[in-house]
């Protein structure tokens, strides 16, 4: 136990406890927070769940009832605390809580926090904490066969459940259950506060007024003393709950701002509650003072949709975001730390937490508020269409008040979204009839989810949440990718290309105003494979493989798209190597053609940045933390000053982006070469551009390339350090020649590479080792620096080069 001043705190997390599944005689040791899964592979019953096909084997677990116990201590003095609560932060899900033989709790909502008064069922000495965890899956289709229709989703829509664990087209099926998160006891005598907030009521250069909103429950009406920093107000607070208003001004502040625009600068601050010059509760918060807009004003076009960073217009660029690990427990800080950083590495600014898995950890929004990360936070709901009686109604809002109150004060939390493609799902996936609505039905089905996106969630959020901080949108996306409009207003998901099977050039047309989700798949790296299948199953065909690959025709897919692009490998590390460079290609089309669209489209979100387990995903950086040849491109292709080249209309356009708020200038390089290094063109321009800007700045005519042989041939752009290359023909048609690749140390983190002749998609492989740039193109005669995390010991060099003359 640790305590702070008179209230404290009993973590029974640190308690011994047990489990079984009902019915067993023997218990086992369990670890909270923990999962029953974990529980079950820490003892050994049974095999690690994400090798080879042993998910297949362990779908019995989501079927049974799971029983949870402990024994804590307590003293008498323990036992004079006026008030003593029994807190869970998370129960997964449908789960009874007996404490010292009483049923004190039913919870039925992973998401939400259950908070009982203990203190008449708790006594001196020892004290039993019993938890009894239903089926969801039953409990599911309990709820699933009341109805006299069928909702899209199956029985993982009535459980207020992380819906990833029933399977996903990237992730496993394990229905998990478990004390998810954090179990303690809380004892308080006179007060305790029971949330912060804030508001920020103005922001100048000059100054910046707040007002702190604290609720706190008083056991002992009087005055109190509230510190929020070094300021004190007296306040009288009566038995009850109290909401006590303090305002709060800052001279000069320090805004905060978005990775590569400035500082994500935090003001700490320090709550405190206090009686007789003695701290009763504390609480403590960064507070990032910015102003933050969704700007949506009718165009010649449609409607813009584009977030106003104090004043700014600013470009979004990142990913989607899903659980880091299918038994979420075994997530720690440092993994939401490591997903962040990733992000920031790769130039982004903005992540979307997906409405399919769950709300993020603590550690995950502290540090996007540190690292100048925006969140687009969905609510947990995707691609199904959800209940509306009033006990499921009731549930979610309650479920949106916990976790609007824990996140609000995150200057990091952008927007608050409904769902996750439900909307698009009702009116473009043919639900209706495939099952067989009545009018009738399709009428309360669509009143229901009106109910609940239009209604009692934005509600909520009006209750909550002061007008500068409250930005909602009801659905992501907000139109379907099949439908022209998707393009002209909200945001959209494009699934043409991969879904569609259209080619990668068609990214180059449908730019939305907001891309909010789109992707191809990549594979994993060797060493990924290795650790859900032995040697001799390395290949497409193997049950381990095909298992670790969730999307129904995924592997066929890629094989496709490869056959269309690049000569497709037989050796299987090969493979890999391909599909990832066909993934990053893909994803550079994307990315550039939304980008090269500033300001008509001001954000491009790729599916998908992480994965839950190791798998073929459209991951850029898998379950391990290594990063594919996408997560390099896309590094690249979110660089604040861009240059861009693309083929239009007989000539090739040279774009320069700028998001950053000062205007550039500098020389502009162009080349055409032969991949021995020999200039054939070339022209030299001094250049300007504005801030926060997008320019075509220079187009060459297609008859300064006619009559080259162009599986020869590359054009390089350079502005500054920054050059990119264009090749006229698709990568399995360059005639590329035997390369000479050669490192040079330079120092203990630093490598010198180089080539006699182009060398295409050049792949460092060393174990352990992360390098600051990977799988790039280089020309004859440069010398890239490369810096490296790890110990470089044997390196293996890779590069398309040999796979075209294979």
């Amino acid at each position: 136990m640790f305590v702070l001043a008179q209230n404290s705190y009993k973590n029974l997390g640190n308690e011994n406890w047990q489990f079984r599944k009902k019915g067993d005689s023997k218990w086992l040791a369990a670890s909270v927070p923990g999962t029953v899964h974990t529980d079950l592979l820490q003892n050994k019953v049974i095999e690690n769940p994400f090798f080879a096909a042993n998910e297949k084997q362990l779908q019995w677990i989501e079927n049974e009832t799971w029983e949870y116990e402990s024994k804590f201590t307590l003293s008498s003095e323990d036992l004079k605390s006026e008030n003593i609560k029994l807190q869970f932060d998370g129960l997964d899900t449908y789960a009874e809580v007996f404490l010292n033989g009483k049923s004190v709790l039913k919870a039925d909502n992973m998401f939400r926090i259950w908070k009982i008064d203990a203190k008449k069922f708790l006594e001196k000495g020892e004290n039993k904490l019993q938890i009894v965890f239903e089926s969801a899956v039953k409990k599911g289709k309990e709820a699933a066969g009341k109805l006299n229709y069928t909702l899209p989703g199956d029985e993982k829509i009535f459980t207020r459940k992380a819906q990833y664990q029933y399977g996903w087209d990237w992730g496993p099926r394990f229905v998990t259950a478990g004390i998810w998160k954090k179990v303690q006891l809380c004892f308080s005598n006179s007060a305790a506060i029971q949330n912060v907030k804030f508001e920020q009521k103005s922001l100048t250069d000059a100054k910046a007024e707040l007002v702190f909103i604290t609720s706190v429950n008083c056991l002992k009406s009087g005055n109190y003393n509230l510190k929020i920093n070094d300021k004190i107000q007296v306040v009288s607070l009566k038995k009850g709950t109290n909401q006590v208003k303090v305002d709060y001004e800052i001279s000069n502040p320090k805004r905060w701002w978005t990775n590569g625009l400035g500082q994500a600068y935090l003001y700490p601050f320090q709550v405190s509650l206090q009686k007789n010059n003695q701290t009763i509760d504390q609480r403590s918060l960064s507070v990032g003072l910015r102003t933050l807009e969704l700007v949506q004003e009718k165009d010649k076009t449609g409607k813009s949709f584009y977030f106003k960073l104090n004043g700014v217009p600013v470009f979004m660029k990142g990913a989607n975001v899903i659980p880091p690990d299918s038994f979420i427990p075994r997530a720690n800080d440092s993994v939401y730390k490591s997903i962040v950083k990733n992000a920031v590495e790769a130039n982004m600014n903005m992540l979307r937490v997906w409405g399919g898995g769950v709300y993020g950890d603590d550690a995950f929004y502290e540090e996007c508020d540190k690292k100048g990360i925006l969140v687009w936070q969905d609510f947990m709901f995707a691609c199904a269409m959800y209940p509306g009686d009033e006990a499921f109604v009731q549930n979610v809002k309650q479920e949106v008040i916990d976790n609007v109150n824990r996140l609000q004060n995150h200057p990091s939390l952008a927007l608050w979204c409904g769902n996750n493609e439900s909307d698009e799902g009702w009116h473009n996936w043919g639900w209706q009839k495939q099952y067989k609505y009545s009018a009738v039905d399709s009428t309360k089905i669509w009143n229901d989810y009106k109910k609940l996106f239009h209604e009692v969630i934005p509600k909520t959020l009006d209750s909550l949440l002061p007008k500068e901080k409250n930005i909602y949108w009801p659905s992501s996306p907000s139109i379907g990718w099949g439908r022209k409009e998707s393009l002209l207003q909200g945001d959209s998901h494009y699934w043409g290309v991969w879904w569609g099977m259209e080619p990668f050039e068609v990214y180059k047309n449908k730019v939305g105003r907001f891309m909010s989700e789109y992707g191809f798949q990549g594979m994993p790296n060797r060493e990924t494979f290795k650790s859900f299948a032995s040697e001799n199953e390395l290949s497409l065909t193997s049950e381990a493989v095909k298992n670790h690959q969730k999307h129904p025709t995924g592997y066929q897919t890629i094989q496709t798209y490869m056959e269309r692009e690049y000569k497709v490998p037989s050796k299987f590390e090969d493979y890999i190597y391909v599909s990832q460079l066909l993934q990053a290609e893909g994803m550079k089309t994307a990315i550039e053609a939304h980008r090269r669209a500033k300001p008509y489209c001001m954000g491009t979100l790729y599916w998908q940045l992480n994965d839950c387990w190791p798998v073929t995903s459209w991951s850029s950086v898998d379950y391990f933390g290594n990063w594919k040849a996408f997560h390099y491109q896309a590094k690249r292709s979110f660089e604040n000053v861009l240059v861009s080249v693309s083929e239009e209309e007989n000539q090739l356009k040279v774009y320069v982006i700028n998001d950053e708020l000062a205007v550039k200038n500098g020389k502009l390089k162009l080349q055409l070469l032969n991949f021995d290094g020999r200039i054939v063109w070339q022209k030299e321009m001094n250049i300007k551009f504005g801030d926060n800007s997008c320019k075509m700045l220079f187009a060459l005519d297609k008859k300064e390339w006619e009559g080259l042989n162009l599986n020869q041939i590359v054009f390089s752009a350079e502005f500054e350090t920054k050059r990119t290359l264009y090749y006229f023909v698709k990568p399995k048609d360059l005639q590329l020649k035997l390369p000479k690749i050669s490192i040079k140390q330079l120092d203990e983190n630093t490598v010198e590479v180089s080539t006699d002749v182009l060398a295409k998609n050049v792949f460092l492989n060393a174990e352990k080792c992360r390098f600051s740039d990977n799988y790039f193109d280089l020309l004859p005669g440069e010398k890239r620096i490369i810096r490296y995390e790890g110990n470089l010991t044997q390196t293996e060099i890779k590069s398309l080069n040999l796979i075209n003359l294979d």
